[in-house]
């Protein structure tokens, strides 16, 4: 994997289809190479059996876009795939090529996008522009499933758990597992085990220890300097193991353990993972037993650093009944923090792991649920539920004259000319509907009545907005960037805020209501003339 300096991936022009580029000569032969064309990016349906999805990928298009160049290397490649009697002035024209003739109106990351609405709309030379087809899906439906993924884990989390994303090891290849740590930290995922998503995008990090470092322990091991200061660097430093050990005692006789019981090898792992972090002491309890040996280890450890001023910030547990073993580990850690007049020991955040899905999630995410923290792998980088967007890029309008595919099958329809997008508030500035028309119209305003067609509705109704958002934005006109991107910080603010506005109904992860979206009469009727043959 090649990133830039600010952590986007670094997208060669040849990462497309062998077709765009026939179809490209195919244009060049025709004289066609430089007519104006509009393409949109769009999905039909939303993810995961759902009623909303994320939009994201939008910086990393851009900055494709910014950089497309063809290399000596590419065209020379090019010429040894295509028929060996093609003109050389084609591979010439390649060779020229960038994308200082592109405008691109989209979606801000972050966005809720609902079937039909582009995410992108990228005008510019009907060659260029077509060659751009396979990348931009690529950089833009990925991102935007595993936005949309972590967002409805989010929801079924609630907002008060941390969800952190721990799937790099289960991703498909290193641009994947970078790519699914970024948006699903967009999409509503507090941090990331991916420390280079940290490192190039700001994403915050998390991650304490594996069951390897504790069973690489036998017990016998002696700390170099098992010596360990006060937190406030006052008074003399006391032998941890030596205090952990005395802990140990008066620990296993309140939960009526033989002190023998708890594994030395766990032990010596804990103390030495508290000296190395004695303010981030977390504890991993089910190397061997929970109940009869990780928590009493745990407990000791913690409540040696407590005596020197230090707090535990938590443990985790990585297979069992997750729900059930936390509300065991807080009950206890309540009568312990009571015996012991520790009282900051009952609210030690419990963390989980192990193969969560939208179903444990739920379950780990109920009322009375002692969980604190969860990770998730698998999940949510691998979108098990549903593993493409199915985003499409289509041709609506050449030389400034609608395109419009007809086809047998009417889903697969696109609608035709250069539009443009708005949604639709009502008064307490909850989400109506989005609306597709025609760039020619006038843009639809706040309090004005209007007779829109809904998508799949065979009649038309009337909408009066309270307030008008426009949606697509121009991000980059004739090659410039038009204004600053936001930073994945403020994208994923905007995408929680977003959510936030939109109706419950629409927000149910299982038989969902279906967001509206809308056509203008004029748009529709464009349709419907185009549908039946009639002349652009």
């Amino acid at each position: 994997m090649e990133l830039d300096g600010e952590g986007r991936a670094v997208v060669r022009p040849l990462l497309t289809d062998l077709y765009q580029v026939t179809m490209a000569l195919g244009y060049w032969r025709a004289g066609r190479a430089c007519e104006a064309a509009e393409f949109e990016l769009f999905f039909r349906r939303c993810p995961f059996g759902g009623s909303f999805a994320l939009a994201a990928g939008l910086r990393d298009c851009i900055c494709f876009l910014r950089s497309f160049r063809l290399q000596d290397a590419d065209v020379q490649f090019l010429a040894s795939v295509l028929p060996p009697d093609t003109d050389p002035e084609f591979f010439e024209h390649l060779r020229a090529l960038d994308c200082s003739g592109v405008t691109v109106r989209a979606l801000p990351e972050g966005s809720l996008a609902f079937p039909g609405v582009p995410l992108l709309q990228v005008s510019g030379p009907l060659l260029l522009v077509q060659l751009l087809e396979t990348p931009l899906l690529c950089l833009v439906s990925y991102a935007s499933l595993v936005a949309t993924n972590a967002a409805r884990l989010r929801l079924i989390a609630g907002p008060d758990k941390r969800l952190l994303e721990m799937g790099l090891r289960r991703a498909q290849g290193p641009d994947g597992g970078f790519t699914a740590s970024i948006y699903s930290y967009l999409g509503g995922f507090n941090s990331s085990s991916n420390t280079l998503s940290g490192q190039l995008r700001g994403v915050p990090v998390a991650g304490t220890l594996a069951h390897s470092f504790v069973t690489s322990f036998s017990g016998s091991e002696v700390p170099p300097d098992p010596m360990l200061a006060p937190a406030s660097s006052e008074g003399p430093r006391v032998d941890l193991m030596a205090s952990v050990n005395l802990w140990l005692k008066r620990v296993c006789i309140h939960l009526g353990l033989k002190v023998q019981e708890p594994h030395p090898g766990e032990r010596a792992a804990f103390v030495a993972y508290a000296l190395a972090f004695p303010r981030a002491f977390q504890g991993l309890l089910d190397s061997y037993s929970v109940r009869r040996s990780g928590l009493p280890n745990f407990l000791a450890v913690a409540l040696a650093l407590g005596e020197l001023g230090y707090r535990a910030v938590g443990v985790r547990l990585d297979s069992g009944d997750l729900l059930q073993q936390a509300q065991e580990i807080r009950g206890i850690f309540r009568t312990v923090g009571a015996q012991f007049q520790v009282p900051w020991l009952e609210s030690v955040p419990i963390a989980v792991s192990n193969n969560i899905d939208e179903k444990e999630l739920a379950r780990l995410a109920q009322k009375g649920s002692e969980v604190n923290i969860i990770g998730i792998g698998t999940s949510v980088v691998t979108c098990p539920k549903q593993p493409s967007m199915g985003c499409v890029y289509k041709l609506v309008s050449v030389g400034g004259q609608p395109r419009m595919k007809l086809t047998e099958d009417p889903e697969k329809q696109t609608l035709p000319g250069s539009k443009a997008a708005f949604r639709f508030l009502g008064s307490d500035g909850s989400f109506l509907l989005d609306l597709l028309q025609l760039a020619e119209e006038p843009p639809p305003k706040a309090g004005q009545e209007l007779r829109v067609w809904p998508q799949g509705a065979q009649e038309p109704c009337t909408v009066k907005p309270a307030q008008v958002e426009l949606l697509l934005r121009l991000c980059l006109q004739q090659g410039q960037l038009c204004e600053p991107l936001p930073s994945l910080e403020e994208s994923r603010t905007f995408a929680q805020q977003s959510l936030s506005r939109l109706n419950p109904a629409h927000k149910q992860l299982q038989s969902p209501t279906v967001y509206p979206v809308a056509l203008s009469e004029k748009l529709r009727a464009l349709v419907d003339n185009l549908s039946a043959g009639g002349p652009l």
